[in-house]
């Protein structure tokens, strides 16, 4: 019996899709590659030099006044320099919640019990200022009643309206939201009456013609032209609120930043004075920021 060749045919390989496109060159895929590379690195190297130019300016200006200051350390040994006061500041900061007594407590409640004072003597003047201006802005004839003693008490220093917070109160702590209320209001009520007399006049006159009640008048009219006004008052205000706290604690004692401060004076440590004043300073500038976000927030434009 002779054997059969038995031959079996290999599969046709398929054919290729004559849409698809073909591989790119591998010179053509090296050249692709470098050139995202470029772009990214390119874009890197923009917000680099952005950054820097944003960032620069302002280092360099701390780095000049930190080296002035030790220069003046220098001559003057009873100023401590900004090593010194480094060292105070981790001490301090080690432990700012500690409680030795009523008179002696850490940093972080001093700041509290001045936020504290600050915010609700702010919170007052805000709650009366702001509808105050609104009103003396809107009526003339209150306008005109009110201007004079705006203008015979806002030059009056914060400090002489403590000895009536005594005198009225009785206690050294509601003298000092006192007086940050009476110094804080008037820049509300000064800004957001000049805003409600700037707004024009068509712009009434056509509520005026359509019969808008007083309500929309003032949420659609009054109150997003006054805002930027309203808000320039209030970042004035609290400026003026923190700045006052310090020297009426100064005066009326109890936990504090100014009271901490005098009391530092009493010890003789003056690098915690320093410490104190950059707190102050720190704060005021988040405190003003935070308004200046809140403002772009609520921004009708």
């Amino acid at each position: 019996m002779s054997a059969t060749a038995m031959t079996i045919d290999k599969p046709a390989a398929p054919a290729a899709d004559k849409w698809k496109p073909a591989p790119a060159a591998p010179e053509v895929q090296v050249v692709e590659q470098k050139s995202v590379s470029a772009g990214r690195r390119q874009r890197v190297g923009a917000g680099f030099a952005a950054a820097l130019r944003l960032l620069l300016p302002p280092i360099l200006g701390l780095a000049a006044f930190v080296g002035v200051w030790a220069l003046v350390s220098k001559s003057s040994p009873q100023l401590p320099g900004p090593a010194v006061v480094f060292d105070a500041v981790l001490t301090l900061f080690s432990d700012p919640f500690y409680r030795n007594g009523p008179n002696d407590q850490g940093i972080g409640w001093n700041i509290l019990f001045s936020l504290e004072r600050v915010g609700i003597g702010f919170g007052l003047a805000a709650l009366i200022g702001i509808p105050a201006g609104f009103l003396i802005g809107r009526f003339k004839f209150l306008g005109d009643m009110t201007a004079p003693i705006v203008s015979l008490l806002r030059p009056v220093s914060p400090l002489a309206w403590l000895p009536i917070g005594l005198l009225v109160f009785k206690a050294a702590n509601p003298a000092a939201i006192w007086v940050i209320f009476i110094s804080s209001i008037w820049p509300m009520i000064i800004n957001t009456a000049v805003g409600v007399q700037r707004i024009p006049q068509d712009y009434l006159n056509v509520a005026r013609v359509l019969n808008l009640p007083e309500s929309k008048v003032f949420t659609k009219i009054l109150f997003p032209a006054v805002l930027p006004y309203m808000m320039t008052g209030v970042r004035l205000s609290i400026g003026v609120a923190w700045l006052v706290i310090v020297a009426a604690e100064m005066l009326t004692g109890g936990v504090g930043l100014g009271f901490w401060v005098w009391d530092e004076w009493n010890n003789l440590k003056v690098e915690n004075i320093i410490i104190a004043i950059f707190v102050v300073g720190l704060i005021g500038l988040l405190l003003e920021q935070a308004l200046v976000m809140l403002a772009k927030r609520f921004s009708y434009e």
